[in-house]
């Protein structure tokens, strides 16, 4: 959590855990060389809400450290619990990027934890769920998760620090209340024992397990993921089938926050194995948690903007056009047919210079694009070609597509067509090449 000299900036809402938590960090900060600052927010939920951050001032005072109030709007959806914690935490990240903190703390207890361990239960969540609070999110840090509260009461008591109690603590329209103040007691007048020490090391166990889950997660997305130039990622399909589900849902997880999503649930990425894993594979763009997900030709796409498609742009000859969307050139060459050998790779293209002018377009596939591909004998549906080629979806559209005088001359990358073919009479090229941009610009 601290590994000495950071500023940290401390949440302190006036209840006895933040109090405990300013007090240990307090005296801790000399020999740990810790800078603190106090953070108050006020929720605004209650008439007398000034009142906690009134106590906040003074305690902060008391022990000469920095203090701020914000005060921030609660909008609630589902939860009002829940809305809380979030303006909560958005209030503290943004403090923390205005102080340039390197952790925020708050007051998180062995019994925060174990109430959350039974509420994730009485949701039914999974191994992951039942990880309850993380003690380290980011540069969250919660150093009081192993304490029970009443030892800190106790070290309180001690050291003769006051508190103030949140009425809405005891507010039973709230489930973690509930839990509080009725499920654990009664679970330990039942069984004669107290089991918060049991449902943190049930905590502890599970989150050793899905961090050992995340890490083989990042291992397979490190080896298979391919990433593109809009920032999506790419990964084959047939080795994410072959992957434990739990392992596989997790990699496409990272896979979309890596691509720019908004850090989707980890049940997300459950949701989406299943539609991406499923016969047939759907044959339209998902849209989840801000990230597009498209699957085709063998391959899955995890990005938060579809990709881009080419503008039309024009090429001389000679000369060259940039596609800065795909990183790529075409370069077109004049060249005489002595010595000369017709291109065998798909990325050059040699056309009978006598046969095409020096003004040629390169652009995006269009709506009923139709041409005839070398060697063949009859015209095609532009889409129908490019789907037989293997070209998955989102590549289509990427796809540089040069004509001349209306008619399609070449696929760049794929396939030149019957249009303009080198005869044996014929006596200059035109020879178009698709290069990557970096290259340097060839000699005219």
């Amino acid at each position: 959590m601290l590994a000495g000299g950071e500023r940290v900036l401390v949440a302190v809402s006036g209840g006895a855990d933040s109090v405990a938590l300013l007090h240990v960090l307090r005296t801790l900060a000399a020999e740990w060389r810790l800078a603190l600052h106090v953070l108050h927010v006020d929720h605004g939920l209650r008439p007398d809400s000034a009142r906690d951050a009134a106590f906040v001032r003074e305690l902060a005072q008391r022990f000469d450290v920095p203090v701020e109030v914000a005060t921030v709007t609660v909008t609630p959806q589902a939860s009002l619990e829940e809305a809380a914690r979030v303006a909560r935490y958005r209030a503290l990240e943004a403090a923390a990027d205005r102080l340039a903190a390197d952790r925020i703390a708050v007051g998180h207890t062995a019994d925060d934890q174990a109430e959350t361990v039974l509420m994730r239960l009485l949701e039914g969540a999974g191994l992951r769920g039942l990880g309850g609070i993380p003690a380290v999110r980011g540069r969250i840090i919660r150093p009081l998760l192993e304490v029970r509260k009443h030892d800190l009461v106790a070290e309180l008591d001690r050291v003769g620090l006051p508190w103030i109690e949140d009425p809405s603590n005891d507010d039973p329209k709230f489930l973690r209340n509930r839990v509080r103040h009725e499920l654990l007691p009664l679970l330990g007048v039942a069984y004669r024992t107290d089991i918060v020490p049991a449902l943190a090391r049930t905590a502890r166990l599970a989150r050793e397990a899905t961090d050992a889950l995340d890490a083989l997660a990042a291992g397979h997305l490190a080896r298979l993921a391919t990433p593109e130039r809009d920032g999506a990622v790419t990964l084959p399909l047939a080795p994410l089938r072959e992957l434990p589900r739990p392992v596989a849902a997790e990699l496409l997880r990272q896979a979309a926050v890596r691509a720019g999503g908004r850090h989707p649930l980890r049940a997300w990425g459950h949701r989406v194995l299943r539609r991406v894993l499923a016969t047939p594979p759907p044959r339209r763009t998902l849209r989840v948690a801000g990230v597009s997900i498209d699957v085709s030709v063998g391959r899955v796409r995890l990005g938060v903007h579809g990709p881009t498609a080419l503008p039309t742009r024009a090429l001389s000859v000679p000369g060259r056009v940039e596609l800065p969307e795909i990183g790529m050139a075409i370069v077109a060459r004049r060249l005489s047919t002595a010595d000369y050998e017709v291109p065998r790779d798909r990325s050059r293209a040699a056309f009978d210079a006598a046969d095409l002018g020096d003004a040629l377009t390169v652009r995006a596939r269009r709506r009923g694009d139709h041409f005839t591909p070398f060697a063949a004998t009859h015209e095609r549906r532009l889409k129908t070609f490019l789907i037989d080629a293997k070209l998955p979806r989102w590549e289509r559209t990427r796809v540089p597509v040069v004509e001349h005088g209306g008619a399609i001359i070449w696929l760049a990358g794929v396939r030149r067509s019957a249009i303009a073919p080198v005869r044996a009479a014929t006596r200059e090229v035109i020879e178009l090449g698709l290069v990557p941009l970096k290259e340097s610009r060839p000699d005219r």
